[in-house]
């Protein structure tokens, strides 16, 4: 099932940062909000469509899971994307590896590091690229899904702004006491939401793109209807629409390949796994890799009532480059948690992908709800 969510009025997805009227002042929010977000939500309407006692805990497990068991939900997403008419169109945040030309990307190439530059980071990867830095309006520019594969492919491809797709709306409230319902003193806050663009005279509208499987009776969901998601229960009308392909990795993989993660990814040993040959069948190289700052973000558990732990995620966008000795491709259920939802890497005399339809994912955790979404470019 594909659902294609837009906004009623706005959203709020809140970062990671505490917040509290009185002792933090600001709540800034994510677009699009990371896959933990919308599972929940997913799993939440999931237990309306079933008509399930929402007070009876064991009726809740046992058709949506807990907070770590997501009961055989298959999840790719979101993104956001635009809708114009039956078309639906994904975007994905600016390659980390991009230098901005006018309204075009370039791709920067990786090196070996010059004589006479050092780096404490206890690494042999190569850190060094040619070209020019990362611009700063670059890291605003989102890309097509079209234009993303031809980047992928070598070729330069061109952006999107944001406020092409989106804008921020900052909104301030007082907090009040229960009882009394009278305000609190000191206790003014703002509050940061996100508004997708709506376009009614060129019938555009832009929202989030969801894939989802696995979970007994989707089936029973309606074509279109209405839910509630983000902070303070904002609405959201989704309707399904057609299945948008998730391309194929190249078989066998390129020598010289690099992996771009469309959603963020979580690693025990920080940016990269403790051990790539766990990811790889074959001989295969990291030779640099293309980051922004990592992103925190925890949640909380109502089943549970307590907070989930936080984690650190390496941001969408991120870029690896690897290479390949002889023949590579991407093991199979590299990972525990992967298991048969995963689409690994695995290198040999040359490289290939495969696994199951729906997960082509990098992570040390969360590949069955979206995190560590992948596709493969050349470089």
């Amino acid at each position: 099932m594909h659902l294609f969510i837009e906004p009623v009025d706005v959203w709020l997805f809140r970062d990671g940062r505490p917040f509290d009227a009185g002792s933090d002042h600001r709540a800034q929010s994510l677009f699009p909000p990371f896959p933990t977000v919308i599972q929940g939500v997913v799993r939440s309407h999931h237990l309306v469509v079933k008509d399930v006692d929402l007070t009876n805990q064991d009726s809740i497990r046992q058709v949506v899971g807990t907070a770590s068991d997501f009961k055989g939900l298959r999840m790719r997403g979101p993104f956001v994307a635009q809708k114009s008419e039956d078309r639906l169109v994904r975007y994905f945040p600016a390659p980390a590896d991009a230098t901005l030309r006018g309204t075009t990307l370039e791709a920067l190439v990786p090196e070996q590091t010059p004589a006479g530059i050092e780096c404490s980071l206890q690494t042999d990867e190569l850190l060094y690229a040619r070209g020019e830095p990362e611009k700063e309006e670059s890291l605003s520019k989102w890309i097509s899904e079209a234009d993303l594969h031809r980047y992928l492919d070598g070729q330069p491809a061109n952006v999107v702004a944001e406020d092409d797709l989106f804008g921020w709306e900052n909104r301030f409230g007082i907090a009040r006491h229960d009882t009394t319902h009278t305000a609190k003193e000191g206790a003014l806050y703002e509050v940061q939401f996100v508004r997708p663009k709506d376009e009614p005279s060129e019938r555009i509208r832009t929202g989030l793109s969801v894939h989802l499987e696995g979970l007994e009776g989707l089936e029973l969901w309606p074509e279109r209807g209405w839910l509630r998601m983000g902070g303070e229960g904002r609405g959201g009308y989704f309707h399904q629409v057609n299945e948008l392909p998730w391309p194929e990795p190249p078989d066998p993989l390129p020598e010289r390949f690099k992996v771009y993660f469309a959603t963020p990814t979580y690693f025990e040993a920080g940016w990269k796994p403790r051990n790539w040959k766990a990811v790889f069948d074959g001989c295969v190289t990291l030779e640099a890799a293309a980051l922004r700052r990592y992103q925190s973000l925890g949640g909380y558990d109502l089943g549970g009532k307590d907070h989930k732990p936080a984690r650190r995620y390496v941001p969408a966008g991120s870029v690896y480059f690897f290479q390949c000795h002889n023949t590579a491709r991407l093991r199979h259920g590299w990972c525990a948690v992967l298991r048969s939802m995963t689409r690994a890497f695995q290198c040999h005399s040359r490289a290939r992908l495969r696994g199951t339809l729906i997960q082509q994912a990098i992570t040390d955790w969360g590949a069955e709800i979206g995190l560590g979404q992948i596709l493969i470019g050349r470089w």
